[in-house]
């Protein structure tokens, strides 16, 4: 992460993840400490340190599937309080309140389709569907900890009594945008409004640097892959479930969701190609904006960065204020650029991948993505952990 690095404000960096980790760990052990065996059984996983236990914690969804663990439905009040306090440690202040709307937009989403969908399950849109799982036991020299459900993922690895990894990190809104009395609701309104002013303010040979493809992909283009790589092209619907349905009706449905999306983007086979993550990333580099272009692009990271906790978001804030960094960031776009239309956005270099896509449901729902190519889920430091012990 950004902030490893030795140097002026490193030991104060330091104590920022070591603060983090104590926090989740102390609201970790106070829900684990509420909960019944049966509960538990649901909540408590092995250590990430298990083989079995870390092929489960890399298991990542953010489609209306089980994501495992305890859901908060399935939970008392008070319980459902400790939850969302281990939750909050995870996130800014602004982040958990992204969150938390995304959560509750699930009744909204119920509304709109006519209180119609099931999933397999007695309410097909529930905001109790979201389920948390520890891994380990808090305060272990490895643990982690997620929140998944529709449309949310959180990832988090503690090493040693440092919070190490907050990857991959996903949300999601649907309907994007939602009519309130005399407002609108848009929870993904910063990162979508951003990425377009960047885009219309590059002159016509910038944009054609930018320019993925004329139109959007019809979702993230990583997935919800353990690990992104050179060359992956975009996940369709029928792989971002935990498994096949045991009702025929609701495999069909998936795939007329898909086929949906997909006519609907006119992508082939070689149009995915065109837009698949590529190292070196695709797109216009830093270096080759001006200075309201590369503020533009600079807020933009920190609208991601910032979803992470407060000290956090900081170390990147810093860590992208260097003008050599930001140089090596790219910024991609595929779609339109007009309010309404179906677009997608990219922004990588050789660390973050961040993705947005609005393109389903004419255009009013929204997936984004923050991954960290070097260490999603804290693999890398894990591996290093474990070399460690392994040779003591």
């Amino acid at each position: 992460m950004p902030g490893d690095e030795a140097g002026p404000g490193s030991d104060v960096r330091a104590a920022g993840w070591e603060k983090a980790a104590a926090a989740m760990a102390e609201a970790a052990a106070a829900w684990l400490g509420s909960l019944t065996e049966e509960q538990l059984s649901l909540a408590a996983y092995d250590s990430p340190l298990h083989p079995d236990a870390e092929a489960e914690r890399l298991r990542w969804f953010y489609t209306p599937t089980d994501h495992g663990g305890l859901a908060i439905r399935d939970q008392g009040p008070s319980q459902q309080s400790l939850a969302m306090q281990l939750v909050a440690t995870g996130l800014s202040t602004a982040g958990y309140a992204t969150v938390a709307t995304v959560m509750g937009l699930e009744n909204v989403l119920d509304q709109v389709e006519g209180w119609t969908v099931d999933w397999g399950r007695q309410r097909g849109r529930d905001p109790g569907l979201y389920w948390l799982r520890i891994f380990g036991r808090p305060g272990d020299r490895v643990w982690a900890w997620r929140l998944g459900g529709h449309h949310i993922s959180l990832n988090n690895l503690v090493v040693a009594g440092r919070l190490v990894s907050t990857t991959p990190c996903f949300i999601g809104a649907d309907p994007a945008t939602t009519e309130l009395l005399g407002g609108t609701l848009r929870p993904l309104q910063g990162p979508e409004d951003t990425a377009r002013q960047l885009a219309r303010r590059l002159d016509a040979d910038q944009f054609r640097q930018a320019l993925l493809h004329p139109s959007a992909v019809s979702d993230i283009v990583s997935g919800n892959r353990p690990r992104v790589r050179h060359g992956d092209t975009m996940m369709h619907m029928q792989d971002l479930w935990r498994g096949q349905f045991e009702d025929a009706d609701l495999d069909r449905i998936v795939d007329d969701i898909d086929r949906r999306a997909e006519a609907g983007s006119g992508y082939t086979e070689s149009d995915h190609a065109r837009v698949a993550i590529t190292v070196p990333p695709q797109g216009i580099s830093g270096r080759d904006l001006d200075e309201r272009q590369r503020h533009l692009l600079r807020r933009l990271v920190a609208l991601y960065t910032g979803r992470a906790p407060e000290f956090l978001a900081g170390a990147y804030d810093t860590h992208y204020a260097s003008d050599t960094v930001l140089d090596r960031v790219h910024f991609a776009w595929a779609g339109s650029t007009e309010v309404g239309e179906p677009h997608y956005y990219r922004v990588q270099d050789a660390r973050i991948l961040i993705e947005y896509d609005n393109t389903q449901r004419h255009a009013n729902h929204a997936h984004s993505v923050w991954r960290d190519l070097t260490s999603d889920f804290g693999l890398d430091v894990l591996a290093e952990h474990r070399a460690h012990v392994a040779h003591r």
